[in-house]
């Protein structure tokens, strides 16, 4: 069965222009007829079934263990050092191309 934009619009809870964007974007299975758009009962159901979230029951978030945000953390200050503390690289360069400074005694 064929459904048109509306119907699918009215079905899935959404604008009809949010139909229009995915059908033009390919992000929605649908057929084109002479300019219309209309979708597959039957190929939107198994779309709609392919955004399933698994349905395990999860910790609070006040209870979840605070191991892996710890590591984090420290990938975090550990960048931030390399970043913040390390020799200039690439392209960096003294801010004067004769290094002025220097003889200036500036640095």
């Amino acid at each position: 069965m064929l459904l048109t934009v509306k119907t699918l619009a009215t079905r899935l809870q959404i604008n009809a222009s949010t139909l229009y964007a995915w059908a033009a974007q390919g992000r929605i299975p649908c057929i084109k007829i002479h300019g219309l758009l209309r979708f597959n009962s039957e190929e939107i159901d198994r779309w709609v079934e392919s955004f399933r979230v698994d349905s395990t029951p999860q910790l609070p978030h006040s209870k979840r263990s605070r191991g892996s945000r710890v590591g984090l953390d420290v990938l975090i200050a550990r960048a931030k050092g390399q970043a913040y503390n390390s020799a200039p690289r690439g392209n960096q360069t003294q801010s004067s191309p004769i290094g002025k400074e220097t003889i200036d005694g500036a640095m």
